[in-house]
């Protein structure tokens, strides 16, 4: 049973260290786009209307969105815990396009296996 848990936390880590990476991308996008920021928090809106992400979720989210570009960035680059959880569900999926999400999640996968 220790052995499953451990396989299971290793595949969680695996899954976050993606999203982080991948929401670094997004944040250098946001510095050339930040019209993106508009369409995250119409995402958003979409969710609080059609409830397809938790309300809690969706209010975190616009609250973020809310904020200067700067501290949207810093968010989205976080490592820590409240960060990890929210990109959970981001609205910001789709903006880094999929041959470049591809990449970057056999990069992660090959250095996560290294360390």
């Amino acid at each position: 049973m220790v052995h499953l848990l451990v396989m299971t936390d290793g595949r969680h880590r695996l899954a976050e260290e993606r999203s982080l990476e991948l929401h670094r991308l997004v944040a250098e996008r946001l510095a050339a786009e930040p019209g993106l920021v508009d369409r995250a928090r119409q995402r958003v809106e979409q969710w609080l209307r059609d409830g397809s992400v938790a309300r809690r979720w969706a209010d975190a989210w616009l609250e973020v969105l809310a904020r200067p570009l700067a501290e949207v960035t810093l968010m989205l680059t976080d490592p820590g815990e409240p960060a990890r959880q929210l990109r959970q569900s981001s609205p910001f999926a789709g903006v880094v396009d999929p041959h470049t999400r591809w990449a970057v999640w056999r990069r992660v996968r090959e250095e996560f296996d290294r360390s």
